[in-house]
């Protein structure tokens, strides 16, 4: 099933009942990246608890950032790879404001 198809037309274009439909090698590789970065978390919560250095804590903070917005970009180009172009195709424009206020938050 192609990215595009990944999203039934239903789903998307019914807010109260949208899904997404990832593939399970696409779920299964966001799952681990996941369990990673819990991982990570609980780890900065042991060094705060023994006291480490703020920078060190700060450097490991800074890397569960870069792991979330990895995580991040790859969900929005799955995103936009289908329920975005299938809403287009069906003729429904208000998925780009959508869209453009996901981004915004994702920047912020």
């Amino acid at each position: 099933m192609s990215e595009a198809e990944a999203c039934s037309h239903e789903s998307c274009a019914n807010p109260s009942e949208r899904k997404s439909h990832h593939s399970d090698k696409a779920k299964s590789n966001l799952i681990t990246r996941l369990n990673r970065i819990e991982g990570q978390i609980r780890g900065v919560k042991g060094l705060i608890e023994k006291d480490t250095y703020c920078d060190d804590v700060l450097n490991q903070i800074s890397s569960i950032q870069s792991a979330l917005n990895g995580v991040s970009k790859q969900l929005l180009e799955h995103h936009m790879k289908s329920c975005v172009i299938e809403r287009i195709h069906d003729g429904d424009e208000d998925v780009i404001t959508e869209l453009l206020t996901t981004i915004n938050k994702l920047m912020k």
